[in-house]
C-alpha cells in the first residue's frame, strides 16, 4: 500500500524537488550578485583618488570591474606617491573582509550542482517501483488487471520523463550561473592575494625607508 502510494506521487515529488532546486539557484545567484556588488564597492572606495584608475564602460560586468580595481591597486602600490594613500586605506578591506567569506557559498553551490545528478536516479527509482508493482498485480479480472498494468507503465514513463526533464532544466540553469559563480570565487581569491601582496609591499617599503635613514 505504501509503495503504491509512493509510486503514484513519485512524479509530483520529483517536480516539487526540482522547483525547490530552481529556487535554490535563484537564491545563490542573488547572493553572488550581492557579494560581487559589495566587493566592487569596497574596491571602488579603496581606489578612489589614486593616481591611475581604470574607467570601464558602465555596462561592464562587476567581475570585470573588480579585476580592473585589483590591477589598479597593484600598480598604485608600486608608485611612491600613491603608496601612503594605499597604506591608510587598507583598513577599508580589513574592516569588511567580505572577500574571505567564500566557504559557505562554495559549499552551497557544490551541493546544488551535485544534486542535479539525483533526478535521473529518482526517475529510474520511480520506474522500478511502478514496474515492480505492475508485475505483482494479482491475477483476477483480466480487463481490470490489464488496466492496472497499463496505468503502472504510464506512471513508470512519467517518472522517467520527470527525472530527465528536471535534470536537463537544472543543467541549463547551472550553465548560465556557473560563469558568475566561478568568477566570484576567483575575484575573492584575487582580492585575498592582493591584500597579502600589498601588505608585504608596504612592509618592504617601510624597511627600505628605515634602512635609508
Amino acid at each position: 500500500m505504501l509503495l503504491e502510494f509512493a509510486t503514484k506521487w513519485f512524479t509530483p515529488i520529483i517536480c516539487l524537488l526540482g522547483v525547490f532546486h530552481l529556487l535554490a539557484y535563484a537564491i545563490l545567484r542573488i547572493s553572488a550578485q550581492r557579494h560581487l556588488r559589495s566587493l566592487a564597492q569596497s574596491l571602488e572606495r579603496f581606489t578612489d583618488g589614486i593616481g591611475h584608475r581604470s574607467r570601464l564602460d558602465w555596462r561592464g560586468h562587476l567581475t570585470d570591474q573588480i579585476d580592473a580595481f585589483v590591477e589598479d591597486v597593484r600598480e598604485a602600490v608600486k608608485n611612491p606617491t600613491d603608496r601612503d594613500a594605499i597604506g591608510r586605506r587598507m583598513s577599508i578591506l580589513d574592516e569588511q573582509r567580505s572577500y574571505l567569506d567564500s566557504y559557505r557559498f562554495e559549499t552551497a553551490w557544490n551541493v546544488a550542482r551535485s544534486g542535479i545528478e539525483i533526478y535521473p536516479l529518482l526517475g529510474v527509482l520511480g520506474t522500478i517501483f511502478a514496474l515492480w508493482l505492475a508485475m505483482r498485480q494479482p491475477i483476477g479480472d483480466a480487463t481490470a488487471t490489464v488496466g492496472v498494468i497499463v496505468e503502472r507503465f504510464g506512471l513508470a514513463i512519467d517518472s522517467t520523463f520527470a527525472g530527465l526533464a528536471m535534470a536537463i532544466v537544472l543543467i541549463v540553469v547551472n550553465s548560465f550561473c556557473e560563469t558568475m559563480f566561478v568568477r566570484l570565487l576567483e575575484n575573492r581569491r584575487a582580492v585575498r592575494e592582493l591584500v597579502t601582496d600589498v601588505k608585504r609591499e608596504l612592509i618592504a617599503a617601510d624597511c627600505r625607508g628605515v634602512d635609508a635613514t
